[in-house]
């Protein structure tokens, strides 16, 4: 497909949207009900999406499903199911706003351990991109006494397994097609879910079963929104704008669930922000 660098911006500008919307249809489904029980729903209707989307593809499901590393592709998709799932958690308990600003450290995560992953050289100027982050995250989960409560250290939980899923699928496309890594994110997420969530099956209201459907079908839209960002556009080009989720998700905090928006919260995410993208620039410029 031709490269459409505006169009790439436009489709991840919506991608993101929908992941912020997703995670706060989210975290009101894990508070009424629990975590384990939507994560499981979800998969199972990504799992059909997957299924589809990868039959379509140029020698059909045989094509796809061959992998040269099946160790390294179910280790990838359990792993993701798990941060989902902490990820989710992070949201029933501390909010959208501050679990996100935590959140947004996963660049700088990614480029830390891409050392001892990829074998990758990590340069003094990313290293001390990646330390003044650290220092934003600090400055939003504000210790006392140089101690952290475990509520307060989920969302840097999450970003750390969510930096290793990341670092795993590069190394996996090394031998492995995109969609091969896709097919086997949603099929293992789903059977890991299923064995988990099946002990916390529950009874939701009629129009909890909607916002759980709407759920799914936006969760889809999503991964197949950024398939296409990246067919139109370079990853390195579009990651900058992965940022916007954070935005997105504090309007919906702050207008849907009325959290707090407070200044150190602020502070502690710009610089996070702004460390990520200086080290997404280094890498722009080695690449």
């Amino acid at each position: 497909m031709k490269s459409n660098p505006k169009l790439g911006i436009s489709l991840m500008v919506a991608t993101m949207l929908i992941f912020a919307i997703q995670d706060g249809i989210s975290q009101y489904l894990a508070r009424e009900y629990n975590v384990f029980f939507i994560v499981m729903i979800r998969y199972w209707f990504f799992a059909i999406f997957v299924f589809v989307l990868c039959s379509k593809q140029p020698g059909g499901l045989r094509t796809v499903v061959s992998t040269r590393q099946p160790f390294l592709q179910i280790f990838r998709g359990a792993l993701l199911a798990f941060e989902v799932i902490v990820m989710i958690t992070s949201f029933t308990l501390l909010g959208l706003i501050e679990s996100h600003a935590v959140f947004s450290i996963y660049p700088l995560l990614v480029a830390a351990l891409s050392g001892p992953v990829l074998k990758e050289y990590v340069g003094w100027k990313r290293w001390t991109a990646i330390f003044i982050g650290f220092v934003g995250v600090m400055i939003i989960l504000k210790p006392s006494n140089t101690v952290f409560s475990l509520q307060a250290i989920i969302p840097l939980v999450a970003a750390l397994m969510f930096a290793l899923y990341s670092l795993l699928t590069r190394y996996a496309a090394r031998q492995d097609t995109t969609m091969t890594s896709f097919f086997w994110t949603g099929i293992i997420g789903a059977i890991v879910m299923s064995i988990i969530g099946s002990n916390y099956w529950v009874n939701l209201s009629p129009t909890d079963w909607c916002w759980l459907l709407v759920l799914c079908i936006i969760a889809c839209l999503a991964h197949y929104l950024l398939i296409k960002c990246y067919e139109v556009s370079e990853a390195s080009f579009l990651q900058p704008f992965a940022y916007l989720q954070l935005l997105f998700a504090t309007i919906i905090g702050l207008f849907i669930f009325s959290e707090k928006l407070e200044i150190h919260v602020v502070i502690g995410a710009l610089i996070v922000v702004f460390a990520g993208l200086f080290a997404l620039w280094r890498e722009r410029q080695k690449s």
